[in-house]
């Protein structure tokens, strides 16, 4: 795994986030509330493909045929 960045959830996202993950971020930063702290993502490589993960709790990366995908995972494990 390459280590990549952070940023906040609503903020301009890194020139190293690829266009790919763009689109689905912000869908995914819309639909987020709007009280408390924004959470941040995290933007990691595994296997040459980008995951950004959002402390919540939701994950955008690419599948096998480089479409952007949103799934969620637990952030307690």
């Amino acid at each position: 795994m390459q280590l990549g960045t952070r940023w906040p959830a609503g903020g301009e996202p890194p020139a190293s986030v690829p266009d790919a993950l763009r689109g689905e971020i912000a869908k995914v930063e819309n639909s987020l509330p709007q009280i408390g702290p924004a959470p941040m993502w995290t933007l990691t490589w595994l296997e040459g493909r980008p995951i950004a993960e959002l402390d919540s709790g939701i994950e955008v990366s690419l599948d096998a045929a480089g479409h952007a995908t949103v799934s969620t995972f637990d952030p307690m494990d």
